[in-house]
């Protein structure tokens, strides 16, 4: 009985049970989601939210359940399931619902902010959503490594600023946040440089961020290409790869 429960809710035999089951909690979700696009509040959003958070409490427990087959650690599992990324994710969006009873909590932003986390479950039901997140684990060496060298630089860079031009930027953080938006090449425009230290370092940045947002992009492509090759798939792309070579 459990076993069936858990194919149903983890899609892991692709049957119609389990493909209307990811069906329906995305529908769920998106439904939970509309609320949060009105700042007011009305009777029918408050029961949208209240039974959207009964069917995740359900899926929780469903998954809490059978958190066994899911890590295959036996009794432990059962233990360790809560502190695992997508259960934590689904706490999260669910408590709120829970403290927003108390008038005093009601208004308090960041209950929306976490109730907007709900966004993220729709990856579990996604093939693709989990693709790309099994691409992130398997490259995660190398873009751990491009990370390090963009935090590196920002905080060089924003060192320099904070010293050549302290009228400028009055504060670190103020450095650092410059330091952040033009290596990503976003240019807000509302902190910039007037010292010919500062536009030497600004352009310094400029060509650094080219570099620091492709070198990401071609390594999760690589990575996604392997993917595909890996998957069901993976045949159709080999022939394609097959026919590019000959032409």
């Amino acid at each position: 009985m459990r076993k069936q429960l858990y194919d149903a809710i983890s899609g892991s035999d692709e049957s119609a049970k389990s493909i209307w089951y990811g069906r329906i909690m995305t529908v769920v979700i998106v439904a939970s989601l509309v609320p949060l696009c009105f700042h007011e509040e009305t009777t029918l959003f408050s029961v949208i939210e209240h039974v959207c958070v009964a069917v995740f409490i359900v899926d929780y427990i469903a998954r809490w359940a059978t958190a066994d087959y899911k890590l295959g650690k036996g009794a432990l599992s059962f233990v360790l399931y809560p502190f695992t990324p997508m259960a934590i994710i689904d706490l999260v969006t669910i408590v709120p619902t829970f403290v927003a009873l108390n008038p005093a909590w009601r208004a308090l932003r960041v209950l929306r902010l976490f109730r907007a986390m709900r966004a993220f479950r729709v990856i579990r039901y996604s093939k693709s959503a989990n693709a790309i997140g099994r691409v992130f684990v398997a490259q995660r060496g190398m873009l751990l490594t491009v990370v390090a060298i963009a935090v590196f630089y920002v905080l060089v860079t924003a060192l320099v600023m904070f010293n050549a031009e302290p009228d400028t930027f009055p504060t670190f953080y103020d450095a650092a946040y410059w330091s952040v938006v033009s290596l990503t090449t976003v240019g807000y425009g509302d902190l910039y440089p007037t010292s010919e230290v500062g536009r030497f370092v600004a352009m310094l940045s400029s060509f650094a961020g080219i570099a620091v947002i492709a070198l990401p992009s071609g390594i999760i492509t690589a990575g996604l290409i392997e993917e595909l090759k890996g998957g069901p798939d993976g045949d159709e792309v080999q022939e394609v790869e097959a026919d590019s070579a000959r032409r």
